[in-house]
């Protein structure tokens, strides 16, 4: 997979005749775009004394000829999506994810990383904070969110999907990456679809188009019902479970996510 543009905290491989030149690899029948000279003259050494050298010092073939292989930073969106419903405790997650996110904004404020905030309850699901890499657009949209009601799981599955998928069509550049806090039990449905199978559903689509995410298991241990792990299942993403969800500790779980 290759991207077109710079960012400065993930590596992405680039076409582009820019970045760290980390490998090469054999043009074959397409048209060379970035010769590597040196492992073009090392695949070419071995045939000289068999080769035609009529005015040629060296004798290189197509075959020969190898490209470079570099890699850029990219520049990553991290979309949380989190359950504001009264299925867990949601004002304790809530403080939890907005520290999260002002402590990944201002560490991305050289990187060229963004942040968003999709939130779902009751019947629906809404865009708290469009992603953004400024810390004061952030800090007033994240000012007073309200908590309470039903749990729309597959409608915030939804519309994470459709805001990672136009902003990857926008910038083909940034790496999304979705972090999901919930404890994996919906109880409303956009369908006539049960509300479980219906979220599991949108998650497997999520998973099909390469969409990275982590899942936040919310639930307390006590009370694990499995549902979080599940639903991670489908997204084919890691499920972790903090007893006691504090802001640098999804701060850092997010980070080392963004390492791998």
């Amino acid at each position: 997979m290759t991207r077109s543009s710079a960012g400065r905290r993930s590596y992405t491989k680039t076409d582009r005749k820019r970045g760290h030149y980390i490998r090469a690899r054999p043009v074959g029948e397409s048209k060379p775009k970035d010769v590597a000279f040196d492992a073009t003259l090392r695949a070419a050494a071995p045939y000289q004394i068999t080769r035609d050298h009529t005015d040629r010092a060296l004798a290189v073939e197509k075959q020969d000829i190898h490209d470079k292989v570099r890699v850029r930073r990219a520049a990553n969106l991290i979309l949380f999506v989190v359950d504001a419903s009264w299925s867990m405790a949601a004002a304790e997650r809530m403080e939890a994810t907005k520290g999260a996110i002002m402590s990944l904004l201002l560490d991305a404020y050289q990187r060229r990383d963004q942040v968003g905030l999709v939130v779902f309850q009751k019947e629906s699901a809404r865009v708290v904070l469009p992603p953004t890499s400024s810390v004061e657009l952030a800090q007033r949209a994240l000012a007073d969110v309200p908590v309470g009601g039903k749990t729309p799981l597959s409608a915030g599955l939804m519309l994470a999907h459709r805001v990672l998928t136009q902003q990857t069509r926008q910038h083909p550049e940034i790496m999304p990456l979705m972090i999901l806090l919930t404890d994996g039990a919906g109880n409303v449905s956009m369908s006539n679809l049960p509300a479980q199978e219906e979220a599991h559903r949108v998650a497997k689509m999520i998973a099909e188009e390469n969409i990275r995410s982590v899942v936040i298991n919310m639930e307390h241990a006590s009370f694990d019902r499995g549902l979080a792990q599940a639903l991670a299942n489908q997204l084919e993403a890691p499920c972790y479970t903090l007893a006691e969800l504090k802001a640098d500790t999804l701060y850092q779980t997010v980070k080392d996510e963004l390492k791998l």
